[in-house]
């Protein structure tokens, strides 16, 4: 089976993700996510003091964690100098990188690495309790954090000398529509080696589920034969009826006329109702002791069919 996807592009935009709650000390330091997938990211900070903002390489932040004397030689990519409300945006390499915030006042312990911070809420934690709710209101009318931590004193057991409450928003660039449209697979219909006879042979049990649906009919024959698609209601009169055959034919476009080795494709709609694929020999008289080939696929919807199809969608022009 060869598989097909509607051609319906998808749309992106940025979207709130995931929250943090971080109180900081003066010179504080807080770890931020990694990023590892290159592209774009957009960050939403507020904090009640000034603070700094920067990426750096993963593994060079790991090693100043271990070895703090080296904090000053760290890169810092996308530098942000002393904001209190930012929308930070940066176009990332492709490499590892961690997001670094640190408080921008000076600390009587060192003037290089006075500590990290401490995160009150992390990972959607936030937004899924009252005290979250409270933090997007303060968030958005440009209140302070300070009393919002207060509420739960017993998740920063901490002591601050001087805390500077920074929430932080990370975004998402994420599919907003068409983000999963339907998926088509060929699905055999019928496959058959079988001695030719003067007969014509039907095969039915084939109805279009979607407009624009294709199938795709291979022949192989020591012989010209003709091939076509044609409404149920005729095929089942054909045996009957030979007489048929030739007006039936007239006006349709499923159709391939002396063929011997030959692979085609046709598209239905709904409305066209029930269709049966007829094979027979163009000369019955010369059809003793041979065999021919028929194989007969459709382009069925087999993920995500509930969505509106495209109507330009197909599983192309891939043979089966």
């Amino acid at each position: 089976m060869f598989a097909g996807t509607a051609s319906a592009q998808k749309t992106f935009e940025w979207r709130p993700g995931t929250d943090e709650a971080v109180r900081l000390d003066p010179a504080n330091y807080h770890t931020g996510k990694t990023y590892t997938a290159g592209g774009g990211i957009q960050v939403d900070i507020e904090s009640q003091q000034p603070v700094t903002i920067f990426l750096t390489g993963e593994g060079e932040w790991n090693h100043a964690m271990q070895y703090p004397e080296t904090m000053g030689t760290l890169r810092m990519l996308c530098l942000r100098e002393h904001v209190v409300k930012t929308r930070y945006v940066c176009n990332l390499p492709a490499e590892a990188l961690t997001l670094v915030i640190r408080d921008d006042r000076g600390s009587r312990e060192s003037a290089g690495f006075a500590g990290l911070g401490e995160v009150w809420k992390r990972d959607g934690a936030l937004l899924n309790t009252p005290v979250g709710s409270a933090v997007g209101s303060a968030v958005g009318t440009g209140l302070g954090l300070a009393k919002i931590f207060k509420t739960d004193s017993s998740s920063s057991p901490r002591h601050f000398v001087s805390p500077n409450d920074v929430h932080i928003l990370y975004y998402l660039w994420t599919c907003i529509d068409n983000c999963f449209p339907p998926e088509f697979q060929w699905i055999q219909q019928a496959k058959e080696k079988y001695e030719m006879t003067s007969f014509l042979k039907v095969y039915g049990g084939y109805a279009p589920d979607r407009d624009g649906e294709v199938v795709s009919i291979k022949v192989k024959a020591p012989v010209p034969m003709l091939v076509a698609m044609v409404p149920s209601s005729v095929a089942n009169q054909l045996h009957g009826k030979p007489e048929m055959l030739e007006p039936a034919l007239e006006k349709n476009s499923c159709q391939q006329r002396g063929v011997q080795s030959q692979t085609f494709q046709c598209t239905f709609n709904v409305a066209d109702g029930p269709q049966s694929l007829i094979v027979v020999p163009e000369d019955t008289g010369r059809v003793k002791h041979k065999k021919a080939e028929i194989e007969f696929f459709a382009s069925k919807c087999v993920e995500h069919c509930a969505l509106p199809p495209n109507p330009n969608a197909s599983a192309g022009t891939v043979n089966p």
